[in-house]
């Protein structure tokens, strides 16, 4: 016979003993959630960084085929190999190095810092984002035109292509930064839990060979009865459990249950009043029942005028 509330008990991890100064989960300082993950990333940033990744990458990949219909539309003489080539390594580079906007949104977001931190920190990241794709996008280029059309690739002078480059690397690294930036403010949004009540105390009675389970709110007292405890319940049942009045208060105590003479437990929630009966004696009125209250019981007594 255990009460819910012992066998949660019964079954909690030896690993958090009692006197276990180690912090439980949600207070280790971090952020509610952390994984210890890249940068220390929540699951849901990562949910929302990934949806932001493959939308760029779908954008990316819409933009990649229209720039090449439209070079051999207007230039037939390049075929569409050459068009293909120069796109997609521009593509496939974008997409890598998107980690960079992810990570100042990242930034922008834990930190919040000013715009005299921001805007220093976005025009270098902008730039090291534009030199990366440009050197990486050459030298894919240089690669795929020698490789498949057997020939060599000039991308021309740096002074003039870099800058043209960087305009529009400044483009999509500021798209991909709100894009992402978005994304996790959107990650913070958590929609509220369910409010799930707890479902209710329950005891078990061995009554002989049958068990009985009842919410503890229906017990309104229990009573020594030689060998054998009786349970005064709602409704006017009085089941009978072989057990000593000790071990029932052992495992009714952490409910609400107090001693009040050596022969009764009461519920201190079904309470409805007290009767002096004389000598500091009391009548424990509960719901039509009265049971004693005796004056060698002054715990009880403080515990049901509280």
């Amino acid at each position: 016979m255990k009460s819910d509330a012992k066998d949660l008990t019964q079954r909690a991890p030896a690993s958090q003993a009692s006197g276990d100064q180690r912090s439980l989960a949600g207070t280790t300082g971090k952020a509610s959630g952390t994984s210890g993950g890249l940068f220390g990333m929540i699951g849901e940033e990562r949910l929302w960084l990934t949806r932001a990744w493959i939308l760029g990458a779908c954008l990316i990949a819409a933009i990649t085929v229209v720039n090449v219909l439209t070079i051999q539309h207007d230039a037939p003489r390049l075929g569409v190999i050459r068009p293909a080539i120069w796109e997609v390594s521009s593509a496939l580079v974008t997409m890598v190095i998107f980690g960079i906007p992810a990570a100042m949104a990242l930034w922008m977001v834990r930190k919040q810092p000013r715009w005299w931190r921001a805007v220093p920190a976005h025009l270098v990241a902008v730039f090291v984002y534009s030199v990366l794709h440009v050197s990486s996008f050459v030298a894919l280029r240089k690669l795929g035109h020698a490789v498949i059309l057997h020939e060599g690739y000039d991308f021309g002078p740096i002074s003039t292509e870099f800058p043209y480059e960087f305009r529009k690397d400044m483009m999509s690294y500021g798209l991909a930064t709100i894009i992402y930036w978005l994304a996790l403010r959107r990650s913070a949004q958590r929609p509220p839990e369910a409010y799930v009540p707890a479902p209710p105390a329950t005891f078990d009675i061995q009554a002989g060979a049958r068990l009985i389970r009842v919410p503890v709110a229906e017990i309104l007292a229990v009573r020594s009865a030689g060998n054998y405890v009786e349970f005064v319940l709602a409704h006017d049942r009085r089941p009978l459990m072989r057990s000593s009045l000790s071990a029932v208060l052992e495992e009714l105590a952490p409910r609400g249950f107090v001693r009040t003479h050596k022969s009764w437990l009461v519920n201190t929630a079904r309470v409805t009043g007290l009767k002096p009966e004389g000598s500091g004696d009391y009548a424990v009125e509960l719901d039509g029942l009265e049971a004693p209250l005796s004056r060698r019981f002054p715990e009880a007594l403080a515990a049901l005028r509280r």
